[in-house]
């Protein structure tokens, strides 16, 4: 059984919104982040990146930062650019994506139920994950939640597909949007309002015929939000069970209105082989051949590109060279890696290795050609993107994925809700 609460958010005024929403904290670098906040003091950067008002030489993970975020938070609600709502709502959020900044050549719509979720359902499992999180980024937003005292980005889960929630969705779209906005992609955001009782019943009744969520993206922000519920719980007699940090806020979708970006790898080095040893040594595992085009899109499971000297090649996994029944070594972010990056590069762990660096598919394939070309990296590698039942399975079979298996798009914005995790 899910189960979706509604909460009294903080957000911005209707004329302020565009400026204040943000990307994720995790999908852009400080130093753009610097340069995205110029000359907008609303940007709400100025909360999930609070560095950016810092100097450069403090740590991300020092304290001051931390208390950097929470002051620019109180100061943002001061100033009347964060405003409480008077009651317990849920949001239906509607991304619209075409044109030609959009990686989907039929565009991309996808429209969610925005609200809070159980920690103690994600801890049991109900809301499942296929990926490991990082000590070190759990105990970044860990800090960033008890500074602040809010949860400030959305986690993106995702369902199997209810028709009662498409239909009661599909009600609220109706109605007229409490937001709309399009961003620097091009992307249309909108946010509608779900406050009415009744309404609010139907959608937990509705979700509550859920058998399980999954995390899309935000395992970081999920796993913090998890230890933020155990350790106020663990110190606290009156625990009900009720209270606002045992829940966090995230956006779930319906499987069918997904899509998933290619996630795709550059490494520095050949690992001390020559082109044409390499090359040789690739062949043990995959049937090589040159590319008909550049830059080469995979365009089926178990295919890659692989830029090297200025040539695109092909590569496909020979049959035998992993294991097809198994869920997570049958991914191709696997197959690469055990087959080629492991024994070949000596990429032994790619969440810490410096050497290999990952390129999100919304960056397109370009990317990896400038990277190579630039003299910094040495080969480049395009995957096929993997696919949404995939994750399904190896979350409910409780395995885990590669790390950097699944690049969604659009992604959802920062700053148009807030859920501050005490009442």
């Amino acid at each position: 059984m899910a189960v979706i609460k509604p909460f009294r958010a903080v957000r911005p005024p209707k004329n302020l919104v565009s400026q204040i929403a943000s990307k994720p904290y995790d999908v852009i670098d400080s130093e753009e982040a610097r340069k995205e906040v110029v000359g907008n003091p609303y940007s709400f950067l100025h909360v999930v990146k609070s560095e950016v008002d810092c100097d450069p030489s403090v740590s991300l993970y020092d304290p001051l930062i931390y208390a950097k975020a929470r002051a620019n938070l109180e100061a943002f609600m001061e100033n009347g650019y964060l405003v409480p709502d008077r009651e317990p709502s849920l949001f239906i959020y509607r991304q619209t994506w075409k044109g030609p900044r959009c990686p989907f050549p039929e565009g991309q719509t996808q429209t969610g139920v925005l609200g809070v979720f159980s920690c103690e359902e994600y801890q049991k499992g109900i809301i499942k994950k296929h990926e490991l999180t990082r000590r070190d980024k759990e105990d970044d937003r860990l800090n960033h939640i008890l500074t602040t005292k809010a949860q400030t980005g959305l986690v993106f889960l995702a369902y199997k597909r209810q028709v009662q929630l498409d239909v009661l969705v599909q009600e609220v779209l109706r109605s007229a949007p409490e937001y709309v906005f399009t961003d620097e992609l091009d992307v249309v955001h909108e946010l509608f309002i779900v406050n009415a009782p009744e309404k609010i019943i139907a959608f937990q009744q509705a979700f509550e015929k859920l058998p399980e969520m999954y995390i899309a993206d935000g395992h970081h922000r999920s796993a913090s939000s998890s230890r933020v519920q155990q350790s106020r719980k663990a110190v606290n007699p009156r625990h009900t069970g009720e209270e606002e940090y045992n829940f966090f806020m995230a956006v779930a979708f319906p499987d069918n209105q997904l899509k998933i970006l290619d996630y795709n790898r550059v490494v520095k080095d050949l690992n001390g082989h020559s082109e044409e040893a390499f090359l040789r040594a690739v062949e043990a595992d995959f049937s090589v051949r040159k590319a008909p085009e550049r830059p080469y899109k995979p365009l089926k499971k178990s295919e890659f590109g692989m830029y090297l000297g200025n040539q695109w090649y092909i590569l496909e996994a020979k049959a035998g060279s992993f294991p097809a029944e198994d869920a997570v070594k049958s991914l191709d972010v696997s197959i690469l890696q055990e087959n080629l990056l492991h024994p070949l590069l000596g990429i032994e762990d790619p969440r810490t290795d410096k050497r290999i660096h990952f390129v999100g598919g919304i960056r397109g394939l370009k990317e990896l050609e400038t990277l190579v070309d630039s003299g910094e990296w040495k080969v480049a590698f395009s995957l096929f993107p993997t696919r949404l039942e995939d994750l399904f399975t190896v979350a409910d079979q409780g395995k885990i994925m590669p790390p950097k298996s699944t690049w969604f798009e659009p992604k959802l914005k920062s700053g148009m809700v807030i859920h501050f995790i005490d009442s």
